[in-house]
């Protein structure tokens, strides 16, 4: 496939039928397949009569429409995915596609709200349903070096209105008393695999060993991996169940001793809490993993081509039908 930018984006896709077709192209790039029954074959494409598909609303619709010659289901490329039963255009879909996989700070949905001229809540819905598809919904077993690392994200809580200063517990050199640990931020856990760049964050509600361990078991075969942390006393009890645990003393300031960092998952928390400083300005509890799951995506694929990011998401999008309401439960 041509290199995807912007410009040649809006020369290929002109109008909504453009949008299907090369959807189309990027989802079935050899023959269309059916959601229903999973068949791959020569199916058969429903040529509209007269002007063109109408909806049950009565306006005329670009939407593409085959029938399975297997399960004789019709279906669309926009079938069973993300797009599934959209109002919005096609085409202003590939463009905020585009954008979310392409931008390293992402995009925030009033931006796209001010760029493509959609109402607030759709231009929130859409970058939430493409989150959805961004996520990590059937993850292997993490093996190899893993770097383990947490983070905290929220706003100064000074900015509150019904802030009430308390006094920090001193930090005591390899203790288990952190100060960040009684602050009112939501504690993040990233464990990234040092071999194939892969990166899974998601939010925990504290950082005690027993918490990061369940989190570690469900990623991680820890047995056949080697685990990289800082001094923190939370990560002894936890590296034993390792083959090997090795860390550095930020305290000291060591970042690094020989191939012994954890710096990986440094640039990670820098980058992502510029984009939400930057981009999004606040998010909530509720959401947060979500948001996780857009950085984690755009991270794990950062040495791919923008082409292929979106490839690879337009591949995720399928089997993935988000209501409004679920988005708004989290």
């Amino acid at each position: 496939m041509a290199r995807i930018t912007v410009t040649q984006l809006a020369k290929d896709v002109p109008d909504d039928d453009a949008a299907y077709r090369y959807l189309e192209g990027l989802r079935w790039p050899n023959q269309p397949v059916c959601p229903h029954c999973g068949s791959i074959n020569d199916h058969y494409f429903l040529t509209p009569k007269g002007e063109g598909r109408k909806t049950r609303t009565g306006s005329v619709s670009a939407r593409r429409v085959w029938k399975c010659k297997d399960c004789r289901k019709q279906f669309s490329v926009t079938t069973g995915t993300i797009f599934h039963g959209t109002r919005v255009s096609l085409r202003i879909w590939l463009f905020v596609l585009f954008e979310m996989t392409a931008n390293k700070n992402g995009i925030a949905a009033r931006e796209i709200e001010r760029k493509y001229g959609v109402a607030p809540k759709t231009a929130w819905f859409m970058t939430h349903r493409i989150r959805e598809a961004m996520a990590n919904r059937a993850p292997h077993m993490m093996v190899g070096t893993i770097v383990a690392d947490e983070t905290w994200i929220g706003g100064d809580p000074t900015n509150d209105h019904h802030f009430k200063p308390e006094v920090k517990p001193e930090r005591h050199q390899g203790g288990t008393e952190r100060p960040n640990q009684k602050t009112d931020k939501t504690p993040v856990l990233s464990l990234i695999d040092v071999e194939t760049g892969e990166i899974r964050s998601r939010a925990v509600a504290n950082v005690t060993a027993k918490t990061l361990h369940k989190a570690m078991v469900e990623n991680v075969n820890m047995h056949a991996s080697r685990l990289m942390t800082d001094e923190g006393a939370q990560y002894s009890p936890i590296g034993k169940q390792f083959s090997n645990h090795a860390t550095v003393n930020h305290s000291a300031r060591e970042y690094a001793r020989g191939p012994v960092t954890i710096n990986q998952a440094e640039n990670y928390f820098s980058q992502l809490k510029r984009s939400i400083s930057g981009t999004h300005h606040a998010i909530s509890k509720q959401h947060l993993n979500r948001y996780l799951g857009e950085f984690d995506f755009r991270y794990s694929t950062r040495k791919v081509t923008d082409t292929e990011r979106m490839g690879m998401l337009v591949d995720r999008s399928a089997g993935i039908r988000v209501s409004y309401k679920r988005v708004k439960r989290a």
